[in-house]
């Protein structure tokens, strides 16, 4: 989830995808938002809706990895679907004219570090239980806080601190490294998490001279080369159910995508970012039904102290804005 931090929403914005946390770092430029209680409801609606169309993408990822479908064939089929979503926001928006841009070689630096995250974050889908990798995932706005104050010079007060080092408490709890689980597969999910809360603070830099429509348009383009590549030597043949799979993935992304982007026309930041962690719901409820996955005990106990982590930044940080806006 990206925006354009710099300024105040006019337009609606598109979001990339990933992983479905919250950047409570964006909050401040909604504090000034009033808006009716029945678009709010609307936007925490889509909002949800979006949360369950990326759990089924990530169900029929799973589903294609166990039927030999590498990550980058995954990755190839979830991109060209992505980039008529975007073309078709722009349309409907008339903000074709956005997509320019004379930083090319930015572009393509947010492209190796965005594809690099949704690369680890779908092996990490494939490797570990849902409900597991959906909890490390939710360690991104932790990491971003943390390379925000590092990276960006941010001031970062003991509130802050401490919720990044009590999301860390939950992140070792949920990986368990002398648990039954491979302690690989959970680094695998972490570093996604971390690259993926490096790419928010690459965005928050290309915001400045970068519209949104043209981040989000470049990295849909400029992903494909690579992958077009890789899948000269990862993609195959396969039967009709897996091509099923590879559809279904596809059109869940580009759904997901869509709604995200339009949750935000109708509700505050503030508000709808925290439904993200209604992903783990699904992460448990399909880990079961379909994968027989059952949350362990490390999960019950990690997840709630690093979505608690999550929610004091965002509430920090709104807290702040707030703040600065009573204060002129």
């Amino acid at each position: 989830m990206y925006l354009d931090i710099d300024k105040p929403m006019v337009k609606p914005k598109l979001l990339t995808y990933r992983q479905n946390v919250p950047d409570p770092s964006i909050l401040s430029n909604f504090a000034r938002t009033e808006l009716p209680r029945d678009r709010v409801m609307l936007g925490i609606g889509l909002r949800l809706a979006a949360m369950i169309m990326l759990a089924i993408m990530f169900v029929f990822v799973k589903l294609a990895s166990e039927n030999s479908v590498h990550v980058v064939e995954s990755l190839f089929w979830r991109q060209l679907a992505g980039l008529p979503a975007v073309a078709l926001w722009l349309w409907w928006n008339d903000d074709f004219a956005s997509v320019r841009t004379n930083r090319p070689g930015t572009h393509a630096l947010r492209m190796a570090l965005g594809l690099s995250a949704m690369y680890l974050n779908f092996l990490a889908m494939t490797l570990l239980p849902f409900a597991q990798a959906t909890t490390i995932g939710f360690a991104t706005p932790i990491f971003a806080t943390l390379f925000a104050a590092i990276l960006l010079g941010e001031p970062t007060g003991r509130y802050r601190f401490g919720a990044v080092g009590l999301g860390f408490i939950g992140v070792v709890i949920v990986m368990r490294p002398s648990g039954e689980i491979v302690l690989s597969s959970s680094l695998i999910a972490l570093t996604g998490a971390i690259i993926t809360a490096a790419v928010s603070i690459q965005l928050r830099r290309m915001s400045r001279t970068e519209s949104t429509g043209a981040i989000v348009f470049w990295f849909s383009l400029f992903s494909l080369l690579p992958l077009g590549v890789g899948m000269l030597f990862y993609s195959g043949s396969h039967i009709p159910l897996v091509w099923i799979y590879l559809f279904g993935l596809s059109v869940a992304g580009a759904i997901a995508q869509i709604l995200l982007t339009s949750a935000m026309r109708h509700a505050p930041v503030a508000v709808i970012l925290t439904m993200d962690y209604s992903s783990l719901i699904w992460a448990i409820l399909f880990g079961i039904l379909i994968f027989g996955d059952a949350a362990d005990v490390g999960v019950w106990i990690g997840a709630p102290i690093i979505i608690s982590a999550g929610l004091l930044i965002a509430w920090r940080e709104h807290y702040l804005a707030q703040q600065r806006i009573k204060n002129g």
